[in-house]
């Protein structure tokens, strides 16, 4: 009969619960737009794990720091102690540390790994400058999350390298010494710098970081996402206006991504299980001696992720001098979609001389880290100069290729960056350093032959025909 209520079956009642939520909060619109019928290319491969990585680190170490700060006391005479009670005392501390201070290193691996397949496949350039200046500052807030979260533990390293960075900011002329009595709250790292570092890494800068990264999202679904072939695949749409090279996010890329957590998950358990310091790689042996004003470490140098600018920083005897190249190594990478303006955006299709420019680059970065982390000397030094001037030179090199360019200017390019480097060298000689300083000589001037000189005579920087649709399917 009609008065009755009629019999609703399951997915009646599921769908009229959903109708309710949707009128009052667009849920399942939401979804569609930035998943469920969000179209990703379908040439995606293994490149493409890092970023649902860095999400689900990023959950972590949200999570693991909750539990963490119900422990941990915030003041010099017990934030020590309150780490030995976590890891002693605490049912799973132990492990909840482990899963945090994994983590942090976690974060920067996959955050480094991403960024460098942006630059592999060109994501930075346009319409996507957006997607890749969110992404830098992302990695700004990470380093400054990581610095003061280091403090914390208040061990001799993390008391020591604290005080160390922060008397950097005491270079800057003029507003140097009031800018880091300010960092620190007093006039040398103390418990009021400890419980000022602690409420921006538990409060200030997790904010930051989860609305940066929203930002980050949203311009990427805006604009797209960039593929390994570098080609739109907006440009060719079927009759109901989806991509023809593309394949909804969920349930594929879900899916497949879910195969690249597992990995990560086995190899991140595997660290926390079995050497979670990584033979003081991720937690230094300094760190787990309480923090002794009155006693310096032999060496004090920063995280391993913090190690490759450390490095160039070191490398410059002016103070001044050597925190203006590090912040400048860090400010030159926001202006990278202006200075790389070459429209082959993939490394598939650019030509032989940019692939090992970038190849290069990479591994410079790399022994950059490890010069970072070794003891201070003359020669180590110069080493951290030679492959500092690497760093910058990828990004000149980048500029000169981003259009056809007469021979003229390639050689003129290489006698002034060459000349540079020579005088640099000739202002700071030192009988003391003379030899590594002539035979180190070798690593820009061999650089600067091949990547300033060599395209100018060959057609080595010719890039391959680009095509219109992708070539290759990577489930």
């Amino acid at each position: 009969m009609s008065g009755e209520p009629q019999y609703q079956p399951e997915a009646g009642r599921k769908n009229a619960f959903m109708t309710w939520i949707d009128e009052r909060l667009p849920v399942t619109s939401f979804w569609n737009k930035h998943v469920g019928q969000y179209y990703a290319p379908k040439n995606f491969n293994f490149w493409y794990f890092f970023g649902s990585l860095a999400l689900l680190v990023l959950v972590n170490q949200i999570l693991t720091g909750i539990f963490l700060t119900m422990n941990y006391k915030p003041s010099a005479a017990g934030a020590f102690a309150s780490i030995q009670y976590i890891m002693r005392d605490v049912h799973w501390g132990w492990l909840i540390r482990y899963m945090h201070t994994t983590g942090a290193s976690a974060f920067f691996v996959v955050i480094y790994l991403h960024m460098f397949r942006g630059l592999i496949y060109g994501s930075y350039k346009k319409p996507r400058e957006l997607i890749w200046i969110f992404g830098m500052f992302i990695y700004l807030a990470l380093m400054a999350e990581a610095f003061f979260g280091y403090l914390l533990p208040w061990g001799q390293m993390s008391y020591w390298g604290a005080q160390v960075i922060t008397s950097l900011f005491g270079a800057i002329p003029g507003i140097g010494n009031g800018l880091m009595e300010w960092i620190r709250g007093d006039f040398t790292v103390s418990g009021v710098t400890l419980n000022r570092f602690f409420a921006f890494h538990v409060i200030a800068l997790p904010l930051v970081l989860l609305g940066l990264v929203l930002f980050h999202l949203s311009a990427l679904h805006e604009s797209g996402s960039n593929n390994p072939d570098g080609v739109e695949i907006k440009k060719h749409k079927d009759a109901h206006g989806k991509p023809l090279d593309g394949i909804p996010f969920h349930p594929y890329y879900t899916i497949k991504d879910s195969y690249g957590v597992m990995i990560f998950i086995l190899i991140f358990a595997a660290i926390v299980f079995f050497a979670p310091t990584v033979h003081g790689l991720f937690i230094e042996t300094d760190n787990f001696q309480p923090a002794n004003p009155a006693q310096t470490p032999s060496d004090i140098h920063p995280v391993w992720y913090f190690t490759p600018f450390y490095a160039m920083l070191r490398s410059i005897p002016s103070k001044l001098g050597g925190v203006t190249v590090m912040g400048l190594s860090i400010a030159i990478l926001f202006f990278l979609p202006w200075l790389d303006k070459n429209p082959v955006k993939s490394l598939r299709y650019r030509g032989p001389i940019y692939k090992a420019l970038l190849i290069i680059f990479g591994i410079s970065f790399l022994v950059l880290g490890y010069i970072g982390m070794q003891h201070a000397t003359a020669s180590w030094a110069k080493l951290g100069q030679r492959f500092g001037e690497l760093y910058f030179m990828f990004f000149a090199a980048s500029w000169l290729y981003s259009k056809p360019r007469a021979t003229g200017t390639y050689v003129g390019w290489f006698i002034v960056l060459l000349g540079m480097i020579t005088a640099y060298d000739a202002f700071n000689y030192s009988p003391l350093a003379g030899t590594t300083t002539i035979w180190s000589w070798f690593i820009p001037a061999i650089y600067a032959v091949i990547f300033f000189l060599l395209p100018a005579f060959t057609h080595l920087n010719d890039p391959k025909p680009v095509p219109e649709r992708v070539t290759r399917v990577t489930h």
